[in-house]
């Protein structure tokens, strides 16, 4: 009895030790390529809030390392031109990654979390990697948003046809609903309806998980006091899964929001305007 309890002890042993080797995790990094030209009040970006303060809007995407070898972004900023000719400070996406070593060939996912132009525009910077996108969010995008009746706030034409170009290629995956896997360790969730399906991200890291809200919640002030924003199809709803992300994460201050300056100041900066989220 006592070599089978043994052999049974050491089996439970190596499977644990398997699964720690083989949890996939990442290095996260929020990098910051452009503030809005002037402040907006409180009250324009939180519904309900009272407050007379102004905040500042400061444009992110997203790089994620993977310890099984990839190399992910979340979002792909704009190319600088006439639709966004006062932006300040701005910097190429690719270029931006400069500081991390990251080549944009070597990238090999990208994970769009809405079609707004500030997300999406830069998708032809980085030619060689695979696109996901929720399927509803696609849909709307490229079809419905331009018919009689639809909404195109925030979308560009331009844009509608870069993604159906990526589309042709080979290289855009569908993703269908709520609470999916998009890759090892990183889940995407909807609901909010910032924009038709837009989506945001609950990512494994070394220690604890980190959400990544992009625009489902712009600033901490969303989170922290559950404002909706005004840009939703759905209020109530951005409400609920403000409130959602709250219990996804054991730390709220790891849900990072999409557009505050607060992220560099919050985590370790690596570089110039890029800091790791841990």
């Amino acid at each position: 009895m006592r070599p089978l309890l043994i052999t049974l002890l050491t089996l439970a042993v190596s499977s644990t030790a398997t699964v720690s080797q083989t949890r996939n995790t990442y290095e996260i990094y929020a990098i910051e390529y452009a503030k809005a030209p002037s402040p907006a009040p409180i009250s324009q970006i939180a519904v309900g809030s009272t407050s007379r303060d102004s905040v500042n809007l400061w444009f992110y995407f997203w790089y994620l390392k993977g310890n099984n070898g990839s190399n992910i972004l979340v979002d792909v900023g704009f190319i600088k031109d006439t639709l966004y000719q006062r932006m300040k400070d701005y910097e190429r996406p690719d270029l931006a990654l400069r500081p991390l070593h990251v080549d944009p060939d070597s990238i090999t996912d990208v994970i769009i979390t809405h079609a707004h132009g500030d997300h999406i525009d830069g998708i032809d910077l980085f030619k060689k990697a695979k696109v996901w996108m929720q399927r509803n969010e696609f849909t709307y995008f490229v079809v419905d948003a331009w018919q009689k009746g639809g909404n195109h706030l925030g979308l560009d034409k331009r844009d509608v046809e870069k993604i159906v170009r990526v589309n042709l290629e080979g290289r855009l995956h569908l993703v269908d609903g709520d609470s999916i896997e998009i890759l090892p360790g990183i889940r995407a969730f909807i609901g909010s309806k910032h924009t038709f399906e837009s989506q945001h991200l609950l990512v494994n890291t070394s220690k604890e998980p980190v959400l990544l809200a992009s625009d489902d919640s712009w600033f901490y002030v969303n989170i922290d006091s559950l404002y909706s924003i005004p840009l939703t199809f759905d209020q109530p709803g951005y409400i609920r899964q403000l409130k959602r992300m709250r219990s996804l994460v054991p730390d709220i201050n790891l849900i990072i929001p999409g557009h505050d300056p607060a992220v560099m100041s919050r985590f370790p900066k690596v570089a110039d305007r890029i800091v790791r989220i841990r």
